[in-house]
């Protein structure tokens, strides 16, 4: 079904893989009637030269990228906006796209959610962006109808920002990094590894985009295979995919780790813009004669069968077939490793849900950047017609990605089969993809086609005492389910027809109801603030000496950005940096922010210009402590706060948040073997927060003990490579040595650093 070379390999002609070997140059010259380098054939991938033509710095292997086009939502633009603000913005040098797909129900903290989309509809007019209302469309569906364009870039402040199947390379970042490009600086990368994904064969009936897309994370997370790189697309069976079903498989490549996608195009592409009235951001893109790649993912896709993902990730994928042959088995290992990720905190259960021999399931879902598109639910549709989900408990619920997509399927019928079956159509809206929409009943089981199914992403709540789960699943499978009324099962099922719908694009409901500004910016007009709207609290720079306090251990292989500041319920407050830091780690880690504000207090008296040790009684035995061999460490000259440390830490959103609630509570630091993403490391870094690395094995501290980083702002400063740390025993008076690294840092993040965050860094 999915083989992954090993090591690296030349595609020749977009059409023959030819591995990396000492056979593999004359293989080529023979081929080609050429000869070539490794070094040359990298230039010929799709990616490399798109990223060329973005980059400023002359030096590919050290990008210095301007993008295109911006876009966020409103659990993001607020933040951006503000510290954007603090730094000096005066208008949006680029197109900048505000969404309102997150908090769009405005049901929870009273105004908070409103305040928001008032406050970025009154930035869109005054910095000229364009502000799109909420219902109207989800971000990514947004940016595939209106933004992207053939060899164009774009940068979300959302995870899954990936058009690359419309031809456009877009990165999901941490709010921090649109900040700089709003600012007219770049994103600053080394040179990325490019990974082939060649495509042959064509899907069988009942097969989605979905059941591809978990076949593929179900091979490459968990070793590592394309983190960090950009997947480009190749290969014949690329052309027999719709458009609609390369996005949808192209939208969940964010959960491979990978750092961006590509795609060739072809007519099937050109046929997307002419329907959207915008033939001219066509590009037909293709690799050259011969291009490297730094590995090969090879697909049959006639050999892709219905997938899903069992709770608490993406990558725990089975094919349903599978599941439901050896149902009390799987069951009982997604139990177990349920209770890993759970912590022991609840009762969580699976097996009771086997009903006669077969998997109930309690909830259906179609919703968002990857269930919500037109053939996925058209699809559902025809798998629906004439049948009905019951009167029990079972519910399903369909989420059209944007109105222009929803009028559609009024228009073609679609939109009445699932409602005649007791199913509910419902606006654009993120919701139910990071907690915040359709939460089931305690112990529910819930499948949905959307593009996480972390703990809390279905909006349990665990200090209640309260779960439930996510399956990943193809709107196609859950279809088939729900005509099944909840009995688990794969659309291969299916006997009947699945339609090919003929889409049409009506331009109007974006003319009628969004603000453009067409980038002209009305310095006049004055922004509307809501009392939650709050601005960044002040940060001090890099002391010369750092005291910390470890207040969070984390052993869990993977630590997700959901765990670090949860989604759902929070969202309202993420326009309050003060407030939304009172959630942090809530749920993985409850005593952290009393911890976290405790140490802080030291800092706070310090920055006051008062003895820290009135603040906080640690500080003078741990300061004699460190005086033994460090005299000339002082309360002036030393810093005080607190760290974390986490295996694996930052998996999944881009969200900023998971690093900037930590430095509001004064966090100086995390601590960890590797990071998940690069995102969650550039967030720690724009915040000002020293990203160390540890080696795997014995950790020389634990929970609440004290560190001492003497030195630390002249190492940042001079590149040291290894980094002197201390552990405190403050009875004893003793230290214990350590060493930590900081990793690869390029000069402006160490400026960041030293500065204390991005806001001092560009404040003038």
């Amino acid at each position: 079904m999915i083989e992954l070379m090993q090591g690296g390999a030349y595609l020749i002609n977009g059409a023959e893989i030819v591995p990396d070997d000492a056979e593999a140059p004359a293989a080529i010259a023979a081929k080609t009637g050429k000869k070539t380098t490794k070094e040359e054939a990298a230039k010929n991938t799709i990616a490399y030269r798109i990223l060329e033509s973005h980059n400023t710095s002359g030096n590919m292997e050290k990008l210095k990228i301007r993008f295109d086009k911006l876009t966020s939502h409103d659990i993001t633009f607020v933040g951006i906006i503000q510290t954007a603000r603090a730094s000096g913005l005066t208008k949006f040098p680029m197109p900048y796209v505000l969404t309102n797909c997150h908090n769009s129900l405005c049901a929870v903290g009273g105004t908070i959610n409103e305040d928001d989309h008032m406050f970025g509809l009154t930035c869109a007019k005054k910095y000229g962006g364009v502000y799109v209302p909420p219902h109207q469309a989800v971000i990514h569906q947004y940016a595939r109808e209106m933004l992207a364009g053939g060899g164009k870039m774009i940068l979300g402040s959302d995870s899954h920002t990936r058009y690359g199947a419309l031809g456009t390379m877009a990165m999901g970042e941490g709010g921090p990094e649109l900040v700089k490009q709003l600012l007219n600086q770049t994103y600053d990368i080394n040179m990325p590894g490019v990974v082939g994904v060649y495509l042959t064969g064509a899907p069988v009936k009942g097969v989605g985009p979905q059941d591809v897309a978990l076949a593929i994370i179900g091979a490459v997370f968990k070793n590592g295979y394309v983190k960090n790189k950009v997947m480009e697309f190749v290969g014949p069976g690329v052309s027999s995919l719709s458009a609609d079903f390369r996005i949808g498989i192209d939208v969940m490549t964010t959960e491979t780790t990978c750092l961006s996608s590509i795609w060739r195009t072809d007519e099937e592409i050109r046929e997307f813009y002419e329907i959207h009235g915008r033939t001219e951001d066509f590009e037909e893109l293709n690799p050259g004669q011969v291009a490297y790649y730094d590995g090969m993912i090879k697909i049959d896709l006639s050999e892709i069968r219905p997938m899903i993902a069992m709770p608490f990730h993406p990558s725990n994928t089975y094919t349903i077939e599978e599941l439901n042959a050896n149902l009390m088995d799987i069951l009982d290992e997604t139990e177990k490793r349920a209770q890993v990720s759970l912590d022991g905190a609840v009762e969580y259960s699976l097996k009771d849900k086997v009903k006669n021999g077969r998997f109930l399931v309690d909830q259906g879902i179609i919703a968002g950047c990857a269930g919500g598109g037109f053939e996925n639910i058209c699809a559902a549709a025809d798998i629906l017609k004439g049948k009905y989900i019951g009167s029990d408990s079972f519910t399903l619920s369909v989420y059209p990605a944007s109105m222009p997509v929803y009028m559609e399927l009024i228009r073609n019928g679609c939109a009445a089969s699932i409602l005649e079956t007791g199913a509910v159509i419902k606006t654009a809206f993120c919701g139910p993809c990071f907690g915040a929409g359709d939460t089931p009943a305690n112990n529910a089981f819930s499948i949905r086609h959307s593009t996480r199914n972390f703990p809390n992403r279905e909006g349990s709540k665990l200090q209640s005492g309260q779960i439930s789960s996510v399956a990943l699943m193809d709107a196609r499978s859950i279809a088939a389910t729900a005509a099944n009324k909840g009995y688990l099962t794969p659309a291969t099922d299916f006997d009947g027809e699945i339609g090919k719908y003929k889409y049409h694009f009506d331009a109007n409901i974006y003319a009628n109801r969004v603000f453009d500004s067409k980038g002209v910016a009305d310095p006049d007009t004055e922004i509307q603030f809501g009392p939650n709207i709050k601005d960044w609290p002040m940060m001090g720079a890099l002391p010369e000496n750092l005291v910390l306090r470890v207040v969070s251990e984390i052993h869990d292989p993977v630590t997700t950005t959901d765990e670090l500041i949860p989604s759902g319920e929070t969202s309202s407050y993420r326009s309050n940096p003060l407030g939304l830091a009172e959630f942090t780690l809530s749920r993985k880690d409850p005593n952290y922010v009393g911890l976290a504000k405790d140490i802080q207090k030291a800092e706070k008296a310090r920055m006051a210009g008062e003895h820290p040790c009135q603040a906080h009684p640690d500080v003078k035995p741990v300061m004699h402590a460190v005086k033994t061999l460090f005299p000339d460490a002082n309360h002036e000259n030393t810093g005080f706060g607190s760290t974390i440390f986490a295996v694996k830490p930052g998996d999944g959103s881009a969200r900023e948040q998971a690093a900037s609630c930590q430095k509001v509570l004064g966090g100086w630091a995390n601590i960890a073997n590797e990071y998940a993403t690069k995102r969650y490391r550039s967030n720690l870094i724009n915040w000002g927060m020293l990203p160390f690395l540890i080696h795997e094995g014995e950790l020389p501290f634990k929970n609440l003990d004290y560190l001492f980083l003497p030195g630390i702002r002249k190492a940042v400063e001079e590149k040291a490579d290894v980094i002197k740390a201390y552990k405190v025993d403050a009875k004893a008076e003793t230290l214990t040595e350590f060493e930590l690294r900081l990793g690869e840092l390029t000069d402006e993040e160490r400026q960041i650093i030293l500065k204390g965050c991005l806001i001092n860094y560009n404040r003038v």
